[in-house]
């Protein structure tokens, strides 16, 4: 399912990539600094230093004189920084370039919030909003970057539950970083880590 061996040219060192899983969840874990937001960036098309190729969902989508397009790709993007319109709504966010969150508002604990400004929003209230316009955009693949990271123990727990049941009904492929064991666990994640500037599954 997931197919990626490229090069990235960061300092102190080039990153080397290699990962070819065929599982629907792939975790990865490692140091801060390690470069496991330069993989998600690759997978979603971002980070155009890389060079080699990449494969996913039985499509290539990286090769010598092929690259496809991030918005051609499908994915369903939450970085580390939950990135929301800030002039919005939380409900226009929700609904923004025709996402359709429907269940996901009682999923992530958002009715209450539906119409106050995201900019008035503690940091955990940006990361649900952040999730939900995510997975109500339909994506083929989800690329989960420290997505719950921001919420207190309770909620945590409850949130990454219930993104874990609603991608396992759907069958979605995830893409899962986190320094949280019970983050990957809860997903049951096929564990890869990064360390010395590579992939090692494990």
């Amino acid at each position: 399912m997931f197919a990626v061996d490229v090069t990235v040219p960061l300092p102190p060192g080039p990153l080397r990539l290699q990962l070819r899983s065929d599982a629907r969840v792939v975790g990865v874990a490692g140091a801060s600094g390690a470069g496991k937001t330069t993989l998600l960036r690759v997978l979603a098309g971002l980070d155009r230093r890389a060079a080699g190729s990449v494969s996913a969902l039985g499509e290539v989508w990286q090769a010598p004189g092929r690259f496809v397009e991030p918005w051609a790709r499908g994915v369903g993007w939450v970085p580390q920084e939950a990135l929301v319109f800030p002039h919005l709504s939380v409900a226009e966010n929700l609904h923004y370039g025709g996402g359709e969150p429907g269940p996901l508002v009682e999923l992530l604990g958002l009715g209450e919030l539906l119409a106050r400004r995201t900019r008035n929003l503690s940091g955990g209230e940006r990361q649900r909003v952040a999730l939900g316009r995510a997975m109500g955009r339909a994506p083929r693949l989800l690329l989960l970057d420290e997505p719950f990271s921001a919420l207190d123990r309770a909620l945590r727990e409850r949130v990454r539950a219930g993104v874990a049941a609603w991608c396992a009904e759907r069958a979605l492929p995830v893409v899962l970083v986190s320094h949280d064991e019970g983050d990957l666990t809860a997903f049951g994640a096929e564990m890869w880590r990064l360390e010395g500037g590579g992939l090692e599954r494990g």
